[in-house]
């Protein structure tokens, strides 16, 4: 038994955001059937390189779990193949600009009248509603616009973007959220709702104690590198060969720290509050000091003390960490064309109900006829038709 064993959803995304989301739901255990336009597909199974036999990475690493099913729904006949999805599915996410749906009666509106019980879900750049609803969202711009790149950075150089699409991924996270509140809700009222994801929204959302900080001091908060704005020492350090971070969350680990590494214990550093008051005088001690060593002794001598600390690893070395690969975050499964692929696990852990990476991300249209032969009835006469008409 999986969490969302049962449900159906019918994903109608595309590149991040909403196959981010799809691919949560999918690992819980709900069947996602995945629909792509007959000719192209997802825009991200385009995108590199690096491919792998002639699949793309960047669509290998978001789509597993899911059926494909090639569908022009813009088409009569393909718009009458959607209904009938609808029709049988929970769920359906769309990552479409606000307005795009509207001339196809497929919004929410029109949707919920003919299926009270579908829950919808929506992930936009600004949201359904707001003077900005009918702007593209990318992830970049969001970065930009929701203040995540005024915040990160080295003080004195610019702004800089995150080295993953975080405004897409944290929006299909919510997203995902927000599906799974309105299922528990529909089981209490038998009906659906409308999930509104903003990506703009998201990044805001991120903010969390630097927001904080903006509304407490009424000014923008500055880069500050790898620096922590509340906490002193919880940042990089280099050692002898190579960055680690240090992670001194109390005053207790500040006093561990000090019979590690021999900092004199002085009253002017003694609280949080006077070691953030008086950082321009610490750091550059701790600077030198930290220098004389190796990463390796220093993270040793820490950790053993109870001092939070790691070194800043590349990915060859995360995914060959024995805690990585314990926590199976790194899962291998055959692939039609790759051959054996390598994905990030689901870290999701549920100790009865537990998720998993079970189907390779699916080739373009590779579930077509499964899907609509067997769960609409058509025969293989009909799947021809419509595969000569160009609607599948």
């Amino acid at each position: 038994m999986t969490a969302l064993q049962g449900i159906t959803v019918l994903d109608l995304t595309r590149v991040l955001s909403g196959p981010y989301c799809t691919m949560m739901l999918a690992d819980m255990g709900a069947r996602v059937i995945k629909v792509e336009h007959p000719r192209k597909g997802d825009d991200t199974r385009g995108w590199g390189p690096p491919f792998i036999n002639g699949e793309s990475s960047y669509f290998l690493s978001i789509n597993r779990n899911k059926e494909s099913v090639t569908l022009d729904f813009k088409s009569a006949d393909g718009r009458a193949l959607l209904e009938q999805l609808l029709a049988k599915a929970d769920v359906v996410v769309e990552n479409f600009r606000p307005g795009t749906l509207d001339k196809l009666g497929l919004d929410y509106a029109s949707i919920a009248e003919r299926y009270p019980r579908l829950i919808y879900c929506s992930i936009s750049g600004f949201g359904h509603t707001g003077p900005r609803r009918q702007e593209a969202g990318y992830d970049a711009v969001m970065q930009a616009e929701g203040g995540l790149m005024s915040i990160t950075g080295s003080a004195d150089g610019p702004p800089y973007r995150l080295g993953v699409a975080i405004a897409d991924i944290v929006s299909g996270m919510f997203a995902a959220q927000g599906v799974t509140a309105s299922l528990f809700v529909r089981e209490r009222t038998g009906r659906g709702q409308q999930v509104d994801i903003a990506m703009l929204d998201s990044v805001v959302a991120l903010l969390s104690y630097q927001a904080g900080i903006y509304f407490a001091n009424n000014a923008a908060p500055e880069r500050l590198g790898n620096r922590h704005p509340t906490i002193v020492p919880y940042e990089t350090f280099r050692a002898s060969d190579g960055d680690f971070v240090i992670a001194v969350g109390n005053d207790d680990q500040w006093v561990r720290f000090c019979r590690v590494t021999g900092v004199a214990a002085e009253e002017r550093f003694a609280t949080n509050r006077q070691r953030v008051t008086n950082y321009n005088d610490l750091k550059p001690a701790l600077d030198a000091l930290l220098g004389t060593q190796s990463r390796e002794y220093w993270i040793g001598a820490l950790k053993a003390a109870g001092v939070p600390c790691g070194s800043v690893r590349d990915l060859h070395e995360v995914f060959t960490d024995p805690q990585t690969l314990s926590r199976e975050m790194l899962v291998e499964l055959e692939h039609a064309t790759v051959g054996m692929l390598k994905m990030t696990g689901t870290p999701v852990k549920f100790s009865d109900t537990p998720g998993s990476v079970r189907t390779p991300p699916p080739l373009l249209g590779e579930h077509t006829n499964a899907v609509l032969g067997n769960d609409l009835g058509l025969d293989a006469a009909q799947l021809d038709d419509l595969r000569a008409k160009g609607v599948i």
